[in-house]
């Protein structure tokens, strides 16, 4: 089944026209994304040629995808902008409420009775609004997007951080999708463009895995800020077209906007075998659009901001971490840099799965090395636990004996959903927060990200990686030159391992999960109960007066890495992803206070003692005193989680002051009416003082490109005169103005 197939054909008849007006005001060649942004522009065919990294532009994207933790919020937002159907294609996809625990069947079950009130709202919000309906247990949203909604050259958002089949897929925070769903333009920095040029070919034990690991302990974390990367060469085409969902999917860790594959014979294979031959036949139509021109691959530099050069045959495995994903070490460095950093090394536990690193390929070649521990008599020191993408691929490694084969090695099989990735994992024993290490193939790896626990050392590899490092139950093992014993004490190696790019049978599946929505929704009623402790109805957060900012109070001073995750936690908070006052209290709560090295504690200036983030906040809110956070390098970089904008706003946050932003943290302080400045000066990170008052004396003159000043008063009554800059448009100020984007939206369908 293809959905929106004929949307896809517009969106190709359109390419050839607009891709030569942009040819012809740049006056060069075109690179990949340069050739869907400018296909995709909210006034048509392009007029100008826009600056990178400067200019904001409006888009119009193709579709919107949602994850149940944020659609909540999503569409609590969308219903009150006054639209009768969605404007694009949109999906809601159940992935983040199911906790691992115990197995797929029991874990979905609990997850089912525990969530009924939120599936249920989710549901039958869809239905009214014409919003397709992925139920719980269909399987992970990129993963879901991959195999039905994903098509090359084309453009959607996602509340999350996304990837797509040649697409610029990119994770956004929920009020950009109500932009989008409501039928507004979408609005992005063109963003600067990185190259990286593929050579060679994988062999052995290396997997499209492994480039992205690379690549991220090249870029870090930051150095894909504010920009697409975009995958080229003859390495790149020999990649599967899974391979290359796993690299763009992993690129949210580098900051970067998107990741991009031209479109080749693996993205058509992919696309034949989930059901879209209409797809692939019409992509091919178009091939040569959808893929940069040859001039640019042939001499990249000249056209991209920034150009990395990987050769394939040379690489080797890798593991990153722990506590950060760009923190690159290969196997064959692990004994040494564990020995180094005191890491322990025993793997108690090892993960495999999230995201589009569930796939059928990745499954394969992990149960190829489960099946050579059983065949050769090895006992698995390590917990295995694994979690598909997809019911789709669920149902076909079942069919195929590779679920069978995990099982027979001692395995675990859990549901397909996020799980132990987001922090959904209820880990034995975590609660004692014991040092210890564990390996998975998930994305993120940040303090107590996956099991609560801040000293659980997290990895990060490929999945046959991870299998093999469980069999091990070590760390420092490496498949390449490292033996293994069988139970009677013979010596043995583990072969390379092998799989198949796609079943050979064909994908199969009972009930891939898919609700579609009534024709007509106007009759549907979407009930919210006063006293639910899980969904509340918003409240417009209040417009500016217009007048100068002035006796703010610090609330934090972040010291360090400062995630979305250390903002709004994920875990067991997800409950109360669809109610901002209640997820409000565990606002910045995992921050380090750079006063004190503790977190969750701050000085109450009204009163001098010390309390919690969120009941400080509170504090101020009540006596009518608004607060500010301070924060270091990064700020907000992680998942696209908007809470971690809507939480502080609701606490009555209205600056947040740093030396930089990820991406889409920075707009969703912006979507929701906040203040999102930038030090000058880096040092004057340092001046600030854990009793200083905030005075924002020319806020009266905000305006695009005009920095602000604010008077930083200490203590002692000594003043510090700190420059601000910000990145805020005219439009983005009006946001400001009416307290919201969102409140700009009601305002303008008022009319």
């Amino acid at each position: 089944m293809t959905f929106d197939i004929e949307m896809i054909k517009k969106v190709y008849a359109g390419f050839p026209e607009r891709i030569k007006a942009a040819r012809k005001l740049m006056e060069r060649p075109l690179t990949l994304a340069e050739k869907i942004l400018n296909a995709h522009l909210w006034d048509g065919s392009p007029t100008q040629v826009y600056q990178r990294g400067i200019d904001y532009v409006d888009f119009a994207p193709d579709r919107v995808a949602m994850q149940d933790a944020t659609a909540q919020m999503a569409l609590l937002q969308f219903m009150q902008a006054g639209k009768m159907k969605v404007g694009v294609p949109s999906t809601v996809h159940c992935d983040h409420l199911i906790q691992a625990k115990i197995e797929a069947t029991t874990d979905l079950q609990n997850a089912i009775n525990q969530n009924n009130e939120v599936y249920n709202f989710l549901e039958s919000v869809s239905d009214k609004y014409g919003i397709g309906f992925w139920k719980p247990g269909a399987g992970i949203i990129h993963q879901v997007v991959l195999e039905n909604y994903a098509f090359p050259g084309g453009m959607m958002i996602g509340t999350d951080s996304h990837t797509g089949l040649g697409m610029v897929a990119i994770g956004v925070g929920g009020a950009d999708a109500v932009d989008v769903m409501a039928g507004l333009p979408w609005e992005l920095k063109f963003p600067k463009l990185i190259g990286v040029k593929l050579t060679g070919k994988l062999s052995g034990w290396l997997s499209a895995k492994d480039v992205i690991l690379k690549v991220a302990g090249i870029l870090t974390t930051k150095g894909g800020t504010g920009a697409i990367v975009e995958y080229f060469g003859d390495g790149a085409i020999g990649l599967s077209c899974t391979g290359k969902g796993t690299i763009c999917n992993m690129g949210a860790e580098i900051g970067a906007t998107t990741s991009l594959f031209g479109y080749d014979d693996s993205m058509g294979r992919y696309l034949r075998a989930t059901g879209r031959e209409d797809v692939a036949s019409a992509a091919d139509g178009i091939a040569s659009h959808l893929t940069g021109d040859p001039e640019v691959y042939a001499d990249p530099k000249k056209y991209f901001d920034q150009v990395i050069e990987l050769d394939l045959g040379s690489m080797e495995p890798h593991l990153n971490g722990p506590f950060t994903p760009d923190l690159a070490t290969p196997v064959s460095k692990m004994k040494e840099a564990a020995a180094k950093n005191g890491w322990p090394t025993s793997i108690e536990y090892a993960l495999i799965g999230s995201c589009t690193n569930s796939s059928y390929e990745d499954i394969s070649r992990a149960a190829s090395i489960a099946r050579q521990a059983n065949d050769l008599g090895i006992e698995s020191k390590g917990q295995l636990t694994i979690t598909p993408g997809s019911e789709l691929v669920r149902y076909t490694i079942e069919r195929d004996g590779f679920i069978g084969t995990f099982i027979e090695l001692g395995a675990n099989v859990f549901a397909n959903a996020c799980g132990p990735c987001i922090g959904q994992w209820d880990r034995a024993g975590a609660d004692k927060k014991e040092k210890n290490s564990i390996v998975h193939s998930f994305n993120r790896n940040f303090s107590k990200r996956a099991d609560g626990n801040p000293n659980t050392h997290a990895f990060v590899g490929s999945p046959e990686l991870v299998t093999a490092i469980a069999i091990a139950g070590d760390l420092t093992f490496n498949p390449l030159t490292d033996p293994l014993y069988t139970k009677s004490g013979k010596r043995v190696m583990l072969e390379e391992p092998v799989g198949e790019e796609l079943p050979s049978k064909g994908f199969d599946v009972e009930d891939a999960g898919y609700l579609e929505p009534a024709e007509d929704g106007s009759g549907i009623v979407v009930n919210v109960a006063e006293e639910s402790e899980r969904l509340q109805l918003l409240t417009p957060f209040s417009a500016w007066d217009g007048g100068n900012l002035l006796g703010a109070k610090l609330l934090i001073k972040a010291e360090g890495k400062c995630t979305t995750d250390h903002i709004s936690m994920a875990g067991p908070w997800l409950r109360f992803r669809g109610h901002l006052d209640n997820i409000s209290n565990n606002t910045l709560t995992g921050a380090l206070n750079s006063f004190g090295g503790a977190t969750n504690k701050v000085k109450n200036q009204l009163d001098g003692t010390f309390g919690e983030v969120p009941a400080v906040a509170r504090a101020y809110k009540a006596a009518g005193v608004a607060s500010v956070v301070i924060g270091d390098s990064n700020y907000g970089e992680g998942s696209s989680r908007e809470h971690a904008a809507m939480q502080p706003r609701h606490l009555g946050v209205h600056a947040v002051i740093v030396n930089s932003f990820a991406r889409i943290h920075e707009t969703n302080l912006k979507k929701q009416g906040m203040l999102g400045l930038t030090f000058m000066n880096e040092n004057d990170y340092n001046l600030i003082q854990e009793d200083d008052t905030f005075n924002f004396v020319d806020l009266e003159a905000f305006a695009p490109g005009k920095p602000l000043t604010i008077e930083v008063v200490h203590a002692d009554g000594s003043v510090d005169v700190v420059m601000t800059k910000h990145t805020y448009n005219e439009q983005q100020i009006s946001w400001y103005r009416a307290g919201s984007a969102l409140n700009m939206i009601k305002e303008e369908n008022a009319k």
